[in-house]
């Protein structure tokens, strides 16, 4: 089992990072914690192979911790799940050694994308003494190119009326907003969006309107 330490100073996403692990075949959940400080103790103490790391956290901030981790546990793995999306803290990671890079707020299906194509990396760097070009390209590095293809359930003449809408918008906004001007259910409209946000046509970010769950806003990014 490949385990793994959820560092998130949100409650919420944690709980969501907790769920979202739980539906994934091969990986244990060793802990939550909610600081860089409390995860570098933790990790004196416990065995970890993956840390799902957050960015904006008080004591020591999970680029610092990355770092740290890099010197002091060069053999665990870092998949930041973090709403910081500028280029220099995506750029920073990823020299850092981050294997993965998931903003929120997030789907589940990239979520697990993340996760299982870590585990058959893990797997298969664990079965073989020796790997061909065609191992590497195909079942670690090829993975994490793009691909053109839209989804199923993405129509591209809905799609078009959408993203001019969507321009028309002078502040973010989100599906529920939309949902009239569309004429689309709530969850087919999301996962619109949802795709405009994968191929970089939106932002999308969480907010909290008082009491409840957080909002996810959008605003065309072009």
């Amino acid at each position: 089992m490949i385990k793994v330490l959820v560092v998130e100073d949100d409650p919420m996403v944690a709980e969501l990072n907790k769920g979202y692990l739980k539906r994934i075949d091969g990986f244990e959940l060793v802990g939550v914690l909610h600081n860089g400080v409390d995860a570098l103790e933790f990790m004196d103490k416990h065995p970890v192979s993956l840390l799902l790391l957050d960015v904006f956290m008080p004591k020591l901030d999970g680029l610092s911790l990355l770092q740290t981790v890099r010197t002091r546990y060069p053999s665990v793995d870092v998949i930041m799940v973090t709403a910081a999306r500028s280029s220099s803290d995506i750029q920073t990671a990823l020299r850092q050694g981050a294997i993965d890079y998931i903003v929120k707020p997030f789907v589940f299906e990239r979520f697990q994308s993340a996760l299982m194509n870590y585990r058959e990396r893990m797997n298969l760097l664990s079965d073989e003494t020796e790997l061909s070009q065609a191992a590497i390209d195909g079942r670690i590095f090829a993975k994490g190119m793009r691909t053109s293809k839209v989804p199923k359930g993405i129509e591209n003449e809905t799609l078009q009326r959408i993203r001019s809408i969507v321009k028309q918008q002078s502040k973010p906004f989100d599906v529920q907003e939309l949902v009239p001007l569309i004429g689309l259910s709530r969850i087919s409209l999301k996962k619109y969006l949802d795709y405009m946000v994968e191929i970089g046509e939106l932002y999308s970010e969480l907010a909290y309107r008082g009491q409840g769950r957080p909002v996810t806003l959008y605003r065309y990014s072009r």
